[in-house]
């Protein structure tokens, strides 16, 4: 009987480490590293590569693969004669803006640089005052050019925003 109530709180304890445990999407162009995240899980990275375009690298758990998602795979669809209906699903904007609102930038680095540098010293009072409050905005002369994204959420944040009205 004990053995049963313990594998009952190991399953509550997974579902609750699912539950609270962060994801972070973390994008940074100056180090090439792109990749989603969801604690002790899963990591999903992008990654060059030479012989395709793009990579995507699963560590899921203690297990690795690799696919290319730009291939396409030739599968043979048999055709039916009797057309379906597609039901419209309507995307609910609201839910869309609730589920957005719970995402948490915890770093924004932008340094950019236009090419051009009378735009660019036109762009550099916005700059500045954007970098005042909302992160860290600059713009070069020397054609650099960096986006560093963070971003957070958990599971139960995304779960609350569908449940409440």
């Amino acid at each position: 009987m004990t053995f049963f109530w313990v594998i009952i709180v190991l399953l509550f304890l997974m579902l609750g480490y699912l539950l609270w445990a962060p994801i972070t999407l973390y994008i940074d162009t100056s180090a090439n590293q792109y990749y989603v995240q969801l604690r002790g899980i899963i990591k999903a990275n992008i990654e060059a590569d030479p012989s395709k375009v793009m990579r995507v690298r699963l560590q899921v758990l203690f297990l690795n693969f690799s696919f290319y998602p730009l291939t396409r795979r030739t599968k043979k669809k048999k055709k039916s004669k009797t057309k379906k209906k597609k039901h419209g699903k309507r995307i609910v904007v609201q839910k869309i803006i609730r589920v957005a609102r719970t995402f948490k930038v915890k770093k924004l680095v932008l340094d950019i640089d236009t090419g051009d540098c009378i735009q660019n010293a036109k762009l550099f009072p916005v700059f500045a005052l954007l970098n005042r409050t909302k992160g860290d905005f600059t713009i070069n002369f020397i054609n650099r050019n960096r986006l560093a994204l963070v971003v957070k959420n958990r599971p139960i944040h995304i779960l609350k925003s569908f449940i409440n009205l």
